[in-house]
């Protein structure tokens, strides 16, 4: 059965994460994607290291962990464009190509001629993601713009970590660059987007896509409640801004999310904690009184969650319909049953390891499901079947390319 975009080729000459997030998510999809690279050196996270995979005997191999977590279903092709006959090769496979994905700073793939404006003359057809810290306009435009930096430039570390009265207060980024993973999904969407109205028109477009633009896009509902009042939200910790209780409290052997979505399951979490009295306290019966009296309540929950374990609360909390769960790590996440039940963790066959790890794709579509087709690829592992298979070039030709250090 093949996937959904099997049908489309993407010309990949992005690097670290949001770029080739994206077109993991392609490649996942089924498309076939062509990850452009640098002679030797390749992209920057191959030696964002260690951890790197390690082999049979336990030794590392040169695929850093990093790497491997953006690159699957891809064929690496290593190729300098900085060479004129690297620009011409480029150039013929983004005729061939459906989508093309990069995150150069604005106006650097313009002395190449492979720009948008130039590709879109040889292939009208042609999606053209850029993908930058700020965007194609506006006064930042020419800065490079990084996950971390725009985390805190954003607003987002205005939200994240405790309050600066408290102990360990101050600002926070979060633990994952998740500004970089969520413009890899939102330049998901805007290419798929695109390819509709590829398929109505018969056009290709230009997409804008900003690190920045997307973190302000994600403040959600923390970006409302300044907008509909003025006043900025501030850190809370573990806590939420408009919903109590909904935070992380202690246990006898470690920490319980406590997830109370409305009033009847507050109720709940009172009867089983030995407390009735707090649901038709006139301070705490509704969420809009919990939220006013928050530091009243707070102290109260954390004297009694601190008697049981964890397990203890997550089963009898479960059992009575109170959301909730644990602060787990990554060995108790991948050894979590319903993670293992949902095939969280898939192994693809790897050159170097025997196999390699991954985090399976989210995505479950039941008449296209997402494929596994390969592991990341090694660095220039598809060069000579890419200039072959796509563009027809024969051996002797391909040597005099890599004799010239073109690939």
């Amino acid at each position: 059965m093949s996937g959904a975009l099997s049908h489309l080729r993407v010309l990949d000459l992005s690097r670290v994460l949001a770029g080739p997030w994206c077109g993991q998510n392609l490649a996942d999809l089924g498309a076939e994607v062509i990850k452009v690279e640098r002679p030797r050196v390749g992209d920057d996270t191959r030696h964002w290291g260690p951890p790197y995979l390690r082999n049979d005997e336990g030794c590392d191999t040169s695929e850093a962990a990093y790497f491997l977590s953006a690159n699957r279903n891809k064929q690496s092709l290593t190729l300098d464009f900085t060479h004129a006959e690297g620009r011409r090769l480029v150039r013929e496979l983004a005729s061939k190509s459906d989508i093309l994905i990069e995150n150069f700073k604005v106006g650097g793939l313009a002395a190449y001629g492979l720009d948008y404006a130039s590709l879109k003359a040889i292939n009208p057809r042609l999606i053209y993601c850029s993908i930058t810290g700020f965007g194609q306009s506006g006064p930042y435009a020419k800065r490079a713009g990084y996950d971390f930096m725009i985390q805190g430039l954003g607003g987002l570390m205005s939200l994240t970590g405790h309050p600066d009265s408290g102990e360990g207060g101050g600002p926070v980024k979060v633990g994952v660059a998740l500004t970089d993973i969520l413009t890899g999904l939102y330049a998901t969407v805007a290419v798929l987007a695109a390819l509709a109205h590829r398929e109505k028109t018969g056009e290709g477009q230009h997409i804008d896509m900003a690190l920045l633009d997307v973190q302000v896009a994600c403040l959600a509902n923390q970006a409302m409640n300044y907008l509909t009042t003025g006043v900025s939200p501030k850190r809370l910790g573990n806590a939420h801004p408009n919903i109590v209780p909904y935070q992380a409290f202690p246990t006898a052997d470690g920490d319980l999310i406590l997830t109370v979505g409305n009033d009847s399951q507050f109720r709940k979490f009172c009867e089983v904690a030995g407390h009735v009295e707090w649901g038709s306290d006139s301070r705490f019966s509704s969420n809009g009184q919990r939220v006013a009296h928050r530091a009243e309540l707070i102290p109260l929950i954390r004297q009694v969650t601190v008697f049981r374990t964890t397990a203890e609360w997550v089963s009898v909390l479960e059992a009575s319909g109170v959301p909730c769960g644990p602060v787990n790590d990554l060995e108790q996440v991948f050894a979590d049953p319903q993670v293992i039940a949902r095939g969280l963790r898939i192994d693809l066959p790897h050159p170097l390891a025997g196999s390699t790890p991954q985090v399976a794709s989210p995505l479950r579509l039941s008449a296209s499901p997402v494929e596994y087709r390969q592991a990341p690829p090694l660095l220039g592992e598809h060069t000579e079947r890419v200039l072959s298979d796509v563009l027809g070039l024969d051996t002797s030709q391909i040597a005099v390319l890599r004799s010239q250090g073109v690939i």
